[in-house]
């Protein structure tokens, strides 16, 4: 018979989040070893409860959930986030503005698959979330990385970015808070990126979802509120910041230059239709979850657990040799480097798959996050402090002798 293959459009996506090492350590669970997952940011699994707030929320209003709902989403819900955005300073915007989505990751892919034309490039951070990589390569349109400076806090190099822009360049990805390395971007530096984008007319997509997820005092500021002038599009949800990630629940607004962008947004209308609507049951949630903001506050200060698995790691990295890091400011996710001459490095994927048979940790190397050099990994920062603690004294043990073959 004749091979069935898969769609030439596939031919450049990955997803190293559930990848190789993640399959290795499925294998080996499956065979009875213990393994601990810092692959993913789901909370859920590491014994994070969901506040009280959402979960009588859920089951005090279950009945509402039973139909299909707007194409946008419920009108409560899309009211709470209107005055969420309203209130950390989005002006212009009405709940008709407001997209509720099968979390984030639909969203990105609707958003990409209405704005991208075959021969399109947009701009993404490097490192990046893989999501907005792969959701450009499936629209048809060419990625373009721009680089972030580990040595200035993992900033975006604005003059990378201005070399980067072409006549192709459709739009710009902003990541902030930032996945993988946990960076809070000033207001300043936003402003720079902002000022690329006006002069080049291009669409601003920024990804805010960790905004909630803050330490050490950062004021996080929305992108959408320095370009009122030009289209934004922002996302956000509860996964990480009330613990849902299974209610698969996000959402995004459109702000600025909306009305020369009825034709783009119209084209999300259309694919919002396409689905129906979006998960009802998760949308019964949000204006309860929007109103309880002391619940993730209370994790992310000392004494909070977020705080405190942050501090576990870092006082266990700083005694590793031939290891450097970034503190994050934000979020629940470190982005190491390694001395790759120390270690004689050449293959990050082949480095996790060794310290994960070796010690049962799995990590996601920095391929899958779309970094070219063997240098880097990301920890998941989401057991408890002495449950990472031990995997990060685990990580200094291994690396004491160890140089790849």
């Amino acid at each position: 018979m004749k091979e069935i293959l898969k769609s030439d459009k596939l031919e450049y996506v990955h997803s190293d989040i559930r990848g190789p090492v993640f399959f290795e350590a499925n294998r080996m669970r499956k065979e009875g070893i213990d393994v601990l997952r810092l692959n993913t940011g789901n909370p859920g699994i590491f014994n994070f409860g969901m506040p009280d707030s959402v979960k009588n929320a859920l089951l005090n209003n279950a009945d509402k959930a039973v139909a299909y709902c707007d194409l946008k989403g419920m009108p409560d819900a899309r009211e709470s986030i209107c005055n969420y955005h309203l209130s950390k300073g989005i002006e212009g915007v009405t709940p008709d503005d407001v997209f509720i989505g099968n979390g984030v990751s639909e969203l990105v892919s609707m958003t990409l698959t209405a704005l991208l034309n075959y021969g399109d490039e947009i701009l993404i951070p490097c490192p990046d979330y893989s999501l907005w990589t792969n959701s450009a390569y499936i629209a048809g349109a060419t990625p373009v990385h721009y680089m972030c400076d580990e040595s200035n806090c993992w900033y975006p190099d604005v003059d990378d970015i201005k070399k980067k822009v072409t006549s192709k360049t459709k739009a710009i990805v902003l990541i902030n808070p930032n996945n993988p390395t946990g960076a809070v971007y000033p207001k300043e530096l936003l402003e720079d990126i902002v000022a690329v984008a006006r002069e080049h007319q291009l669409v601003v997509l920024s990804d805010e979802i960790y905004d909630r997820l803050l330490m050490d005092s950062v004021e996080h500021i929305s992108t959408a509120t320095l370009c009122p002038d030009l289209l934004c599009v922002t996302f956000n949800g509860l996964s990480k910041s009330h613990i849902v990630c299974g209610f698969r629940c996000g959402w995004m607004i459109v702000s600025g230059a909306k009305s020369t962008s009825q034709d783009f947004i119209y084209g999300l209308v259309q694919l919002a239709s396409m689905r129906l609507c979006a998960n009802a049951l998760m949308q019964l949630v949000i204006p309860a979850a929007l109103e309880d903001s002391m619940s993730t506050k209370q994790m992310m200060t000392p004494g909070g657990r977020l705080y405190e698995q942050r501090e576990a790691v870092c006082r266990e990295l700083d005694r590793i040799d031939g290891l450097t890091y970034v503190k994050n400011k934000a979020a629940f996710y470190i982005f190491p480097k390694l001395d790759i001459k120390k270690f004689n490095i050449t293959d990050d994927q082949q480095f996790a798959m060794d310290f994960l048979h070796e010690k049962h940790v799995m990590i996601i190397p920095g391929r899958g996050f779309n970094w070219k050099e063997p240098d880097h990994f990301r920890i998941v920062m989401l057991p408890e402090p002495e449950i990472i603690g031990k995997a990060m004294r685990d990580l200094g043990d291994f690396l004491k002798d160890y140089k790849q073959k």
